[in-house]
């Protein structure tokens, strides 16, 4: 209780100067309708109150006085008071990733059937349903590195693209893997929760990433192959390596992977925000403004 008291403040305190007004309107009207204000310089002040009629009357809360009470709440309400953090409605929601296809021949590979670049798709729309609503981009890439799709929410664009890659379009031949995650990078950087970098490939240089988003291979590689070789690449890129199962236990993998973002970048208390209370205040005013429904209320 004390912390609540410690923490409580306004949202938008210049919202109770309202109150001054309500009690100069209120003041104002007192003065006006008080009956003995025009007599006391014609009667004695110490007569007045006994000829006065009505004045027991007056002095009960009317409709001017519960008017001031509801201004009074009114904008209290509309200041916005607070006490308590609540999660911000978006701290729940998914890291953005971009997904770097590999697309050359040895993708075409028929050891996995139909073939690797085939189960690399059917794997990524595993991975887009489990990870439903998240922002996904899109990089293809063998000699040359290609931004195919910034990331977007629409899993269903993210598929079609990927599904109309293939060796055949590139422009060259090789492994731009560097290229490829410098692009992915680039496309991360336009959004403002980090994300990571998914790597749908069969085999990877062992080269070094220079910093930039986590790195998450998936190895299109047949379940039981030896998978040293592409072990040791993805240890020496600093990058995270999955292999590839028959089941769903490598797309789980993955999705955690990528759910988990780049932690590094998540400060404390990030993702909530103050929680506003004031509409509580709605049901007295409710209450309030019943008076105002009863027969000669307002002329009372």
């Amino acid at each position: 209780m004390i912390a609540a008291l410690s923490d409580f403040h306004f949202m938008r305190p210049l919202w109770l100067l309202a109150i001054l007004p309500a009690i100069g309107v209120w003041l104002a009207w007192r003065h006006v309708g008080d009956p003995a204000w025009r007599w006391r310089g014609v009667i004695n002040p110490e007569l007045l109150p006994h000829l006065i009629v009505g004045a027991d009357r007056r002095a009960r809360m009317g409709p001017v006085e519960w008017g001031l009470i509801a201004s009074l709440i009114s904008a209290i309400a509309v200041a916005g008071p607070a006490w308590r953090r609540a999660p911000s409605p978006f701290a729940e929601a998914r890291p953005p990733v971009v997904v770097a296809l590999k697309a050359t021949p040895s993708m075409q590979e028929t050891d996995l059937a139909p073939n690797r670049l085939d189960r690399a798709l059917q794997k990524l729309s595993d991975i887009l349903a489990a990870r439903e609503g998240a922002s996904t981009g899109l990089v293809a890439y063998a000699g040359s590195a290609h931004l195919v799709l910034p990331p977007t929410a629409d899993s269903g664009v993210v598929l079609e693209m990927a599904r109309a890659i293939s060796p055949q379009i590139m422009p060259k031949d090789g492994d731009d893997l560097t290229g490829a995650l410098a692009l992915a990078n680039r496309a991360l950087a336009g959004t403002p929760d980090g994300g990571s970098i998914l790597v749908l490939a069969d085999e990877i240089p062992a080269r070094r990433v220079a910093g930039g988003a986590p790195v998450t291979v998936l190895a299109l590689r047949p379940p039981g192959r030896d998978m040293r070789d592409i072990d040791e690449a993805a240890r020496a890129a600093g990058a995270r390596l999955v292999p590839l199962t028959v089941d769903q236990d490598d797309v789980a993998t993955v999705v955690r992977a990528l759910d988990a973002g780049d932690a590094a970048r998540a400060a404390h208390g990030e993702g909530e925000h103050w929680r506003e209370d004031g509409y509580w205040l709605a049901f007295p005013l409710a209450l309030l403004a019943l008076l105002w429904f009863r027969r000669g209320w307002v002329l009372s």
